[in-house]
């Protein structure tokens, strides 16, 4: 049944422009923007000296030219790899073009480590109102810094205690209900995702972990039980999906009526919806 939409489907650059861009440099960050998503999605890790970076994987092999443990490394071992070892298609054939990439600091700065810090920096330059979605990875030896440090980090910006949860441009994602605790036991008015790889038995009715308004089913979820995500509506919650590439599935995502797509390909969903 397709569903009457209330509002726009936000369209958020999951790991930013990744389709375009290594996942999680800047250069995805700011293609996302120049693409038009409405939010930017990332995944944040603690450093062994405390700074939050974006990196997915708890090890960094596969993303950048170094090896080991994000948790284990200090933010200037981070600093000294670089992150565009996954090569994407358009992007290094541009940046193959360029005379002597390995000597300019600015090129360099495109595909370094990524700190949330610098990340939310790039967000309050980007002259327009753009959304981030942090989401926290677990489990981690640093069980609850992380919540810790992120929001003390957001209160430097000054958004750490929005007015509201729909006035806030953060939102906190995980798949653990207790990061979620933690963030909402210290900040009730920042917004948080509970992302989900299948449907627990419990939760089966619509449900969310307590004071959690947004759900975050994968795209598998949303193609195998559609009355869930039927559910989740009728319940009052938003619904975020991820990860949204193919065409088809973007048409399911709103003929369901779900509030945010989260893809690799920001501009081509945009298209599809004609924003």
């Amino acid at each position: 049944m397709t569903h009457a939409r209330q509002h726009r489907t936000q369209v958020v650059a999951h790991r930013g422009a990744s389709e375009e861009a290594p996942e999680h440099t800047l250069a995805a960050y700011r293609k996302a923007i120049e693409d038009g998503a409405d939010a930017l999605e990332c995944d944040v890790r603690l450093t062994a000296d405390g700074h939050l970076v974006c990196v997915h994987d708890w090890r960094v092999n596969r993303t950048s030219n170094g090896r080991g443990a994000v948790s284990a490394l200090e933010l200037a071992d981070l600093a000294a790899l670089d992150f565009g070892a996954r090569r994407t298609r358009e992007f290094w054939r541009t940046r193959d073009e360029q005379p002597d990439w390995e000597h300019r600091p600015e090129d360099r700065e495109e595909t370094s480590v990524l700190t949330l810090e610098r990340l939310l920096q790039l967000v309050s330059d980007a002259g327009r109102r753009v959304e981030l979605a942090i989401e926290t990875k677990h489990p981690t030896r640093w069980a609850g810094q992380v919540e810790e440090r992120l929001l003390l980090l957001l209160k430097r910006f000054g958004l750490d205690a929005p007015a509201s949860a729909a006035e806030s441009p953060v939102r906190v994602m995980s798949f653990s209900a207790r990061s979620l605790h933690r963030v909402r036991a210290a900040s009730p008015t920042l917004p948080t995702v509970y992302l989900m790889q299948f449907v627990s038995p419990r939760l089966r009715d619509g449900r969310l972990p307590a004071g959690v308004r947004i759900a975050g089913p994968s795209i598998r979820i949303v193609r195998n039980h559609p009355t869930y995500i039927e559910r989740l509506k009728q319940a009052g919650h938003q619904v975020h999906v991820w990860t949204v590439n193919d065409p088809a599935d973007v048409a399911l995502c709103v003929d369901l009526g779900v509030d945010a797509i989260i893809t690799n390909r920001p501009r081509a969903v945009r298209d599809q919806l004609g924003h």
